[in-house]
């Protein structure tokens, strides 16, 4: 594996570093406290090429590598895990799908524009009585004619009240039969019984929109089933290789993020008559963080690279995610630390860097499901078998010149 940036890497690093410095890092505190999302985001990152950055430039992509997207993510979340969200959502969960299991249609009519940014994508997958037990969705899509009747309910969605587009996934069959009766469907906002309500209250990601949809009668073409019938357990595990992806990539961001802030402070607080950088405790929360930062940033790469070969990456996936999220969660606790009391205001940003690094501990498979994936892994009583559908292989000669 090659551990060195391409060029291009390290200019979308500094062109994102810099979209982020500028655009969402003045501003985010007052997002943060007003619980509000700006969707003008979306129109710069689509100004900058970044809301398809690794679809291939045939469906209207940057055709830039995986670990490309691994970086947007890293700096977008750098500036605020809402942003890094909505990237995760539409490109890794959504569009990074269309590319895996959509037709060649429904790539050009859903794909293409949401790789260009003139269409956002969300994922709807969650219930309320329904998140790692994915069997227990109670949405259901009974086929009449040329249509498929959507009726149900998701929850905690992001994007819920911006995107266009959704990936939904119901039981067509027997439920009886568990995962092998869901399938998905691509639905679009604007159809007759189509709703969202965006969740208050939030712990953390307070900039972010997040919420519920709703499904009375929906009418799907069956056009829009994505895959076949009672192949959407197989299709949302897949996804979730991809949002996992994104998901260790922003905790690496995060961590980033927090180091940032503690080694400015280390400099400038001082206690006992000296800079509190040079106080040993103080110091091993920093290499605490550094360590984590180094070691997610290996095991995130490790993974992109599995999927820029066009190779089974759940395993990896799952490690980077679990391991990743869990040294953010660390970091932000040591930052709040070492601001002391400082660090229980929002004058600081490592208070809401906090509260944001709890959620990914929890969404896309809890820190217990990855622990038991890799557990199951190591005995032997998981392995992976191939996709008929696998996500392709990042061809080099794509890449924006």
């Amino acid at each position: 594996m090659n551990f060195e940036f391409s060029e291009e890497q390290k200019m979308l690093r500094a062109t994102v570093r810099d979209f982020v410095d500028k655009e969402i890092m003045p501003y985010i505190a007052e997002w943060d406290r007003k619980g509000e999302f700006d969707p003008n985001i979306f129109n710069r990152l689509r100004d900058l090429g970044l809301m398809g950055v690794c679809i291939p430039e045939e469906y209207g992509g940057a055709g830039m590598d995986y670990n490309s997207l691994a970086i947007v993510c890293e700096e977008l979340e750098r500036g605020d895990t809402a942003f890094r969200t909505a990237v995760s959502v539409h490109t890794g969960l959504n569009s990074m799908t269309l590319l895996q299991w959509g037709t060649e249609e429904q790539k050009q009519k859903y794909l293409v524009p949401q790789a260009k940014g003139e269409k956002i994508g969300a994922f709807g997958l969650t219930e309320p009585g329904a998140g790692s037990d994915v069997a227990a969705i109670q949405s259901t899509a009974r086929k009449e004619g040329d249509y498929y009747i959507l009726n149900g309910q998701k929850t905690w969605i992001s994007l819920c009240d911006i995107a266009d587009h959704f990936i939904v996934f119901a039981y067509t069959g027997d439920r009886a039969l568990k995962h092998k009766a869901i399938s998905a469907f691509i639905v679009e906002r604007t159809w007759e019984g189509f709703s969202s309500k965006a969740i208050k209250g939030k712990m953390g990601i307070r900039s972010g929109n997040t919420g519920e949809l709703f499904f009375d009668n929906v009418k799907v073409p069956k056009e829009n089933l994505l895959g076949e019938e009672g192949e959407g357990f197989k299709i949302a595990m897949s996804a979730l290789d991809n949002g996992r992806f994104t998901v260790a990539a922003g905790a690496v961001g995060q961590i980033m993020a927090c180091l940032e802030a503690s080694v400015k402070y280390c400099h400038e607080r001082e206690t006992f008559g000296q800079p509190i950088g040079k106080h040993q405790l103080v110091q091993q929360m920093i290499a605490k963080m550094e360590a984590g930062l180094q070691m997610s940033r290996l095991l995130v790469y490790r993974a992109g690279e599995l999927k820029n070969q066009g190779k089974r990456n759940t395993r990896e996936t799952s490690l980077a995610k679990w391991q990743a999220c869990d040294f953010a969660n660390q970091a932000a606790d040591d930052a709040v630390q070492i601001h002391g009391a400082y660090g229980f205001s929002d004058e600081y940003p490592v208070e809401r860097y906090l509260r944001n690094s709890k959620a990914p501990v929890i969404y896309e498979g809890t820190r217990e499901i990855h622990t038991i994936m890799q557990a199951e892994y190591v005995l032997g009583y998981r392995k992976d078998k191939p996709l008929n559908k696998m996500l392709p292989a990042w061809k080099p000669e794509e890449t924006v010149k």
